[in-house]
């Protein structure tokens, strides 16, 4: 009996049936679990969109947009160089509470000045807490383009920086700029559990996290003393479903209402469903195969682009993506400004690949690992299969692949090392600024455990890079850009595979849902009828 009392509440707790009598509970089946519940030191959006209901940063993007609006700073200004950044904070911001710890003040700068020093600071008693990668952040390049963050009062902050940097508002309102309590902090250091904070979070946002169990269930709470409209549900629940088949049966039986990643092959069902609504967005995104340059023979770009010639996009397309997906042949999608749509793609053509190959010096060919992501992304709805595809294409060129996955945390931890010859990932813009896709290729993240996986630093796209960002005028922005993807395209560095259309279904009582192009589920305003 008490056995099947014990399932029964577990069941309840997924499906949000435990709620009390008339609360409104809506449940997310996302694709996965987090890493932990701090966006600082994390790069997936599985574990951003898990600590996002939680947390706020000083600017955020309006939803379905990637337009910033003030969050917890109602207001800024930048000075006529583009050197400082003051914000002023907004007053009466509450944080949450726990079992563990009781606010005694209201959000103000201090918050601010830990949350950017943690990660800036090597002094900071938090900056190795929870491994200590602040991998968004250093790639962003904050730890040279900052030269101070200073407190003015207890509602001022000013920013000063090294440089004009043109994408610095919008990439404060990225998931890594959270604002933590330093008051929280404090609490959990003294108690000799710092690791805490990264654990049991606690923000200023519109839900406050209740409980998590790996592999099944996060739960949140609407909170009601939130600075901003209340939420519209009473509990918030993420039904961690790996399956996208089995994501579909949820939503289909109402145990969800929202879903990450469907499967291609079930869209015509979704679209046909009486009880559902098929949402829909052209993706801000990429899905790509990386070459890591460091491991012979994937220095030489005469192999690269043989390997890129060698491989049968469209057939990727056609089996895998099916409706929902075009060829990419930049790194950046065609929908954002910027795109170079000059670029020739490779031609898909196997004798011109083992030509190449040949004149290479690797003309018997070669092994090589080829890594696919466990999980499903929005840029990439099934990247095992994927990954045969490429194998059979990378045979017919006399190349012999060994296919390797890990858990998901996992994998982007030793894809970013550098372990990889070959690996599959892709990326979802975080603020619609081509900056936000380029990093990606700079020679910041090039570092062993930065983003730039291939591990490609060329100079001459450095240079364009770092004068892009410099100037405010999206038109010479524009031009270098343009340039940028030139020499991408000559040196391969990754192969671009698909921009995919991002499909999200909802249950049709869901209200105010929004597709972000930015990749981010978002729930602060999401109501149910």
């Amino acid at each position: 009996m008490k056995t099947f009392a014990r399932l029964l509440a577990a069941t309840m707790l997924v499906t949000g049936l435990a709620s009390a009598a008339g609360a409104k509970t809506l449940v997310y089946c996302s694709e996965g679990s987090p890493e932990n519940f701090n966006p600082q030191i994390n790069t997936t959006g599985t574990s951003f969109d898990a600590a996002r209901p939680v947390f706020n940063q000083l600017v955020e993007f309006e939803p379905g947009t990637t337009k910033i609006r003030p969050a917890l700073a109602e207001s800024w200004v930048v000075s006529p160089d583009g050197l400082e950044v003051t914000f002023n904070l907004r007053k009466g911001v509450k944080f949450h509470s726990s079992k563990t710890f009781k606010p005694t003040r209201d959000f103000n700068a201090d918050d601010v000045l830990f949350s950017f020093n943690r990660m800036w600071k090597e002094d900071n008693p938090y900056h190795k807490v929870s491994g200590g990668a602040y991998d968004y952040f250093n790639d962003m390049e904050m730890p040279t383009l900052l030269k101070s963050i200073d407190k003015i009062d207890d509602h001022t902050v000013k920013f000063t920086l090294t440089k004009p940097n043109a994408p610095f508002l919008a990439n404060l309102g990225m998931d890594f700029a959270t604002i933590f309590s330093a008051e929280y902090a404090d609490v959990m250091l003294k108690a000799g559990k710092p690791e805490t904070i990264d654990q049991q979070p606690i923000g200023t946002g519109p839900f406050t996290f209740v409980a998590y169990q790996k592999d099944a269930v996060i739960r949140f709470k609407a909170f009601p003393d939130f600075w901003g409209p209340k939420a519209k549900i009473d509990d918030l629940v993420y039904a961690i479903t790996k399956d996208p088949t089995a994501r579909w049966a949820k939503l289909q039986k109402n145990e969800c209402q929202v879903m990450i990643g469907p499967n291609p092959a079930d869209l015509p069902a979704m679209g046909k469903d009486e009880n559902v609504n098929l949402l829909s967005q052209p993706g801000l995104n990429i899905a790509y195969l990386s070459f890591n340059v460091t491991k012979p023979p994937f220095d030489k770009k005469e192999v690269r682009q043989a390997l890129t010639m060698a491989i049968d996009q469209a057939t990727i397309i056609k089996d895998v993506y099916g409706g929902a997906g075009q060829a990419a042949k930049n790194f950046i999608p065609p929908t954002i400004w910027g795109y170079n749509d000059a670029i020739e793609p490779y031609k898909y053509d196997p004798a011109k690949a083992k030509e190449m190959l040949k004149a290479a010096g690797v003309a018997e060919g070669f092994e090589s690992d080829l890594w696919w992501m466990p999980v499903t992304r929005p840029y990439n709805p099934n990247a095992k299969r994927i990954a045969e595809l490429m194998q059979a294409d990378f045979e017919k060129v006399g190349i012999k692949t060994h296919l390797v996955s890990y858990e998901w945390g996992e994998y982007r931890k030793r894809l970013q090392a550098g372990e990889h010859q070959m690996g599959q990932l892709g990326w979802s813009g975080d603020n619609g600024d081509p900056d936000n896709f380029f990093f990606l290729l700079g020679c910041e993240g090039a570092r062993p455990g930065g983003q730039n996986l291939s591990k490609w630093c060329n100079k001459d796209f450095e240079a364009l890079f770092q004068k892009a960002k410099s100037t405010f005028d999206v038109a010479e922005r524009t031009k270098l850009y343009e340039q940028m993807q030139v020499i991408a395209h000559e040196e391969a560095p990754v192969f671009n595979m698909a921009h995919s259309i991002v499909y999200e279904p909802i249950r049709k009582n869901v209200t105010n849902y929004k597709v972000s192009p930015l990749g981010r589920r978002e729930f602060a305003e999401v109501g149910l009828d």
